[in-house]
């Protein structure tokens, strides 16, 4: 008899989030422990009981799924980790055990989950390709947000930004706000360096 798997989600899209978890409890071997939409939520609960099986996206606050997910598989080396995400190619297979876009059929996403937990094999979507070590940060950054990121390497000011892309100053600091997230940095001189190192900044 085929034990019950126990799964824990996390994304910050309430409504997806709601949805997954009413699908996914609709199983009859699956239990929803907890689904959270922070990454302090998350290391609360995992404290008190641990999945077999964690589902996160990759562009969170606090934390990007990838480095997420690197930290609980050294932390809880046993738990499975599925990205759902809609970005197609953002993980090396070293990653995770389990790549997943958020449109997938119900039943795709069923049986990956069964045979990531039971089988103990890898799943990933059918177009997938491994992205090299760490570019899923370069990636997921937007043609805008690589426009931003070259004028605040070259010391434009939020108000210098919005004049030369023709955009206002809150659209700005929404886009500043997403990179930093993105980037996982919290201050200019921190998002230079790691931009520069991921090429999207030329020095």
């Amino acid at each position: 008899m085929r034990s019950t798997i126990k799964i824990a989600i996390i994304d910050d899209h309430l409504i997806f989030l709601k949805g997954l978890t009413m699908l996914l409890e609709q199983e009859e071997h699956f239990k929803v422990i907890y689904s959270c939409n922070t990454y302090s939520d998350l290391m609360r609960n995992l404290q008190s009981e641990i999945p077999d099986l964690l589902i996160t996206d990759i562009s969170m606050p606090q934390i990007n799924g990838i480095e997420l997910s690197k930290m609980i598989k050294k932390l809880y080396p046993t738990i499975k980790i599925l990205i759902m995400s809609s970005y197609s190619n953002m993980v090396s297979t070293d990653d995770v055990d389990g790549y997943l876009l958020k449109d997938a059929d119900s039943d795709v996403l069923i049986e990956g989950i069964k045979n990531m937990v039971w089988n103990d094999a890898k799943v990933f979507h059918k177009d997938f390709q491994p992205a090299a070590k760490y570019d899923f940060n370069k990636n997921i950054v937007s043609k805008r947000e690589k426009e931003i990121i070259s004028y605040i390497g070259k010391g434009f000011t939020t108000e210098e930004i919005a004049e030369k892309l023709y955009i206002s100053k809150h659209t700005v600091e929404t886009h500043r706000k997403n990179i930093f997230n993105k980037l996982q940095v919290n201050n200019i001189a921190a998002l230079v360096k790691k931009s520069i190192t991921l090429g999207l900044l030329d020095v």
